[in-house]
């Protein structure tokens, strides 16, 4: 007897463009997110710096 499953179907050339398109925008989100991540990181370091040398030329 069968379990219930649907046999496989044939994706058209839409959802396959769709397809990939949809996991190249997600792993550029991705890479973007981790750059933004690494960038924001740098700039809280810089900005620790120039705050306390600020602070002791006031």
């Amino acid at each position: 007897m069968a379990q219930g499953k649907t046999p496989p179907t044939q994706k058209t050339e839409a959802q396959l463009r769709e397809d990939r398109l949809k996991a190249a925008l997600k792993s550029n989100m991705a890479r973007r997110k981790a750059q933004s991540r690494v960038r924001s990181a740098q700039v809280d370091d810089k900005n620790k710096g120039q705050n306390s040398s600020d602070e002791e030329s006031r």
